[in-house]
């Protein structure tokens, strides 16, 4: 008998600083899964893109929420922390500048993990 697929949990963020109840909500439901041992790939879209660079999640302030750096740390050693490629450029954002073990990637692969067996994709 085979071993049943591990569940893959995709969550995309699409708000930085300019909604951040919908941000937090992101970082933390992404946050608690990979704390959980679920398979998580974080997405950093949109204003999101901002919390790629460091010292940037240090500047999020929201009452009651847990901070973004130690989320992100959480992210980046339990899954995986990806910066989509467009929204990367249209701030100027590179490869060299962002976090350690981020990636910058695009829509391609998105859709590749998001239609992977056993995927279940969020997006705040």
């Amino acid at each position: 008998m085979l071993a049943p697929m591990a569940r893959l949990l995709v969550v995309k963020a699409t708000a930085g600083a300019d909604a951040p109840e919908r941000c937090s909500q992101a970082f933390t439901v992404a946050s608690t899964a990979a704390a959980s041992g679920v398979d998580v790939s974080f997405w950093l879209t949109g204003e999101s893109t901002w919390f790629a660079l460091p010292g940037r999640a240090a500047e999020f302030e929201l009452p009651h929420a847990a901070p973004l750096p130690d989320l992100i740390d959480l992210l980046l050693s339990e899954g995986r922390v990806t910066a989509c490629t467009q929204c990367a450029a249209r701030r100027d954002i590179t490869p060299e500048a962002v976090l350690p073990g981020i990636r910058i990637a695009g829509a391609a692969v998105f859709v590749e993990e998001v239609t992977a067996p056993e995927a279940q994709a969020l997006v705040y």
